[in-house]
């Protein structure tokens, strides 16, 4: 009888494998690859990132006038997202989501240093590989899908891997070839690094897939806070400057950093200013202020621990899932892995291919 629910778990854990472990793997190898994609892009690309010191002691060019740029070309119906430099020299980006989706990049006169597409250049293709695998929405929930039946092959391959005796055997049976100490590799850190590796592929999931935080929100007997609406009689009116907006919301944030100023496509929807304030450990701030376009008015404003449950564990996982929350070490540790999860899928698929059957536990 333990033979044969092993086989059941083995089949479970072989075919499981073969129908999605390719995919967590991959996604985990573009997730490892970001960690250093991500400054290699940033030297690599030190034009776009760092503005001429020229520009950099001089006044800020209104948001405002950016925005009206961006409109004039792209259309009404396109989104702008700003993110104001944090450091001195740093350039303004303007993340675009529209007929063009991309970034454009600013110095403090408002001149445009240069613009890339949202797959043009080798981190920001990586990032959509590993966050949308390029199919927008629909590849978000496949990811997650997929990042969640990890949780499957983590519990089918402990049960496999399971010893009979404890403390368990560790060892890599290097000295009887590549093969048995492949194997061994296989089983043993998976069994070892799978909770770890859990925890970054759980917490992808949860950003990848909006509706698992809606799930958390009810759970916990929450609302989820959304943009306000703006009443109808405010769109007679001409748009207030943007920069009037962002000073508007500081008031309720007096002296927290502005991560992003948010101001959607279309004509009836609020501008939404983002801060990060000093116990927030989002690298991006969530606590929020949403202000009426039209009248300036403060329509709803949430500090990052009065969102609802869904929302602001998000303040730990997404600084958890890019290691940012633990600084350089917990930076290489996701890095880590990411490819150990990339490695046993390559060796599962060997290991698979060579249709052995595994021996029996030690």
């Amino acid at each position: 009888m333990a033979l044969r629910l092993r086989r059941v778990w083995f089949q479970a854990h072989t075919w499981l494998a073969l129908s999605l472990g390719w995919l967590l793997a991959l996604n985990a190898l573009m997730g490892a690859l970001l960690t250093i994609a991500k400054p290699l892009d940033h030297w690599l690309n030190d034009h776009l990132f760092v503005q001429p010191a020229s520009t950099a002691e001089q006044p800020s060019a209104p948001l405002e006038s950016l925005r009206v740029r961006l409109t004039q070309e792209l259309g009404a119906q396109a989104s702008f997202t700003f993110r104001p430099p944090r450091e001195p020299g740093e350039s303004l980006r303007a993340y675009v989501s529209g007929p063009w989706d991309g970034i454009v990049y600013y110095d403090n006169t408002g001149r445009e240093l240069g613009r890339r597409g949202e797959t043009e250049g080798l981190h920001n293709l990586i990032f959509e590989l590993h966050s949308t695998v390029l199919l927008g929405d629909a590849g978000r929930a496949l990811l997650a899908f997929v990042a969640l039946s990890y949780l499957l092959l983590l519990l089918s391959g402990v049960v496999l891997w399971w010893p009979q005796r404890w403390p368990p055997n560790l060892k890599i049976r290097l000295q009887r070839g590549w093969h048995p100490a492949l194997y061994d590799l296989h089983r043993t850190a998976g069994a070892v690094l799978g909770l770890l590796i859990a925890v970054s592929v759980v917490t992808g999931a949860y950003m990848a897939w909006p509706p698992l935080r809606a799930a958390v929100s009810s759970l916990a007997g929450d609302t989820q806070v959304k943009a306000p609406p703006i009443p109808k009689e405010s769109l007679q009116l001409p748009r207030r400057p943007l920069d009037e907006l962002v000073s508007i919301a500081q008031t309720r944030f007096p002296g927290a950093m502005v991560g992003y100023v948010q101001a959607p496509g279309g004509e009836s929807k609020a501008v939404r200013v983002r801060f990060k304030v000093e116990d927030d450990s989002h690298p991006n701030g969530l606590s929020s202020v949403w202000l009426n376009p039209y009248t300036a008015e403060i329509l709803a404003s949430y500090r990052w621990n009065e969102l609802d449950t869904g929302s602001r564990i998000i303040t730990i996982i997404y600084p958890l899932h890019t290691g940012e929350l633990g600084g350089t070490p917990l930076t290489v540790l996701v890095g880590l892995g990411g490819l150990v999860l990339a490695g046993l899928g390559v060796s599962g698929l060997w290991l698979w291919t060579r249709r052995t059957w595994p021996p029996s536990r030690r």
